[in-house]
């Protein structure tokens, strides 16, 4: 009899609460404030902060950290605005570090 497994999810390294699907990866090339980080289409159960403009290394963008619903801890951060044509691709996409977040149902 075959096993169910469910979807491959990303999940919180503190608690574990599911932040975002797999499937919904955009990139896993991009730099976070910790190192390497992946950009995503879509995040669950997570809190999105107060918008900020701020200097990363593509350029100025307007931000918003987001934190894990459930233990606050920051995982990364929303791209709200890019000012910048070649950059607008990334507008209303999440940014997860790969050091805050844990594979689950691999």
């Amino acid at each position: 009899m075959a096993e169910l497994v469910g979807p491959r999810l990303y999940s919180c390294c503190n608690c574990r609460n599911r932040v975002s699907l797999h499937d919904d990866i955009i990139s896993k090339a991009f730099q976070g404030r910790n190192g390497r980080a992946f950009l995503f289409s879509h995040a669950m159960n997570i809190i999105v902060g107060a918008k900020e403009d701020r200097h990363l290394l593509t350029g100025l963008h307007t931000v918003a950290d987001i934190y894990c619903a459930d233990c606050r801890e920051v995982l990364g951060w929303k791209y709200e605005r890019a000012y910048e044509a070649s950059q607008k691709y990334k507008e209303g996409k999440y940014i997860l570090e790969k050091s805050k977040i844990v594979k689950e149902n691999w």
